[in-house]
């Protein structure tokens, strides 16, 4: 599963840069993850030590609207992901330590419709056999995922502190339920922890498009096929503009959404990244 010299991976040119669209509101200075809907507003929330409230965005990132998510918790919210079918999806999947045995992923059915309903998809690592596991261990930690075809796709966030840097790709049933997330693949992202951990994912509408999101970079992959994601071909974009980015939607097939958290001389802020 793990590919590394049979990879198509190439460097995109420098034609495009990351534009800064505005900065956000201090409600959303730990922005942790971004979706965008066919009503063209942005959703976003915040990670750990925030409440359960979902933001509705415009183009601008001024907040519309602030919706409390009914029959949840916010443990550690890490990433959103859409199903074009009225339904957000919340990855309370954030595990630092790799402790946790209460992962969740929130089913958020009626946004457009004003008819929310919430369910639960809570599931457990097949792999994960220690809580904590060794230190070189240390991949169950998640901040990433996408609904494609039917399931929700996991990108792991490595926490183990060698080269290379991989990041798991798991799958699980995107219906109410409770899973085994099942190890499907690999990916060598690279060598330097500070440059390539995955905070964020996003798929175009027409499924053939997904963006990874580190730091600094982002990894574009395309020409897979079923569950093999990696498999085709992997652009690694270099952005140019180191932050905590943690957040990223597509705009239209060729335009991403990028968000980044406060730091200390800056605010959180929304971006745009046209692909080539």
């Amino acid at each position: 599963m793990l590919l590394t010299a049979l990879q198509v991976s190439c460097q995109k040119n420098e034609a495009s840069i990351l534009i800064k669209i505005a900065p956000l509101s201090n409600a959303l200075h730990e922005i942790s993850g971004i979706t965008t809907l066919e009503n063209n507003k942005l959703y976003a929330i915040n990670d750990s030590g925030n409440d359960n409230t979902l933001f509705c965005l415009n183009q601008d990132g001024k907040i519309l609207k602030e919706i409390k998510i009914p029959d949840s918790k916010n443990i550690d919210w890490e990433d959103l992901t859409y199903d074009h079918n009225d339904n957000i999806y919340i990855g309370d999947f954030g595990n630092n330590q790799n402790t946790r045995k209460d992962l969740v992923i929130y089913k958020v059915s009626g946004i457009l419709s004003n008819t929310i309903s919430v369910s639960k998809i809570e599931f457990i690592f097949e792999d994960q056999k220690r809580f904590p596991p060794k230190k070189s261990n240390l991949n169950f930690d998640v901040e990433a995922f996408i609904h494609l075809n039917g399931s929700l796709y996991l990108f792991t966030k490595n926490r183990v502190k060698k080269s290379p840097i991989t990041t798991k790709l798991y799958k699980i049933s995107a219906k109410p339920g409770k899973y085994m997330a099942k190890l499907i693949g690999e990916y060598d992202t690279c060598k330097d922890p500070s440059d390539c951990l995955i905070t964020a994912a996003a798929v175009n509408r027409s499924g053939n498009k997904i963006a990874l999101l580190a730091h600094n970079k982002i990894f574009l992959l395309q020409n897979f096929k079923g569950d093999s994601l990696f498999n085709g071909s992997v652009k690694k974009i270099k952005l140019h503009h180191y932050s905590q980015k943690e957040g990223i939607s597509f705009k239209n097939d060729s335009t991403l959404y990028i968000t980044d958290e406060k730091m200390k001389h800056k605010k959180a802020t929304l971006y745009q990244y046209t692909l080539d």
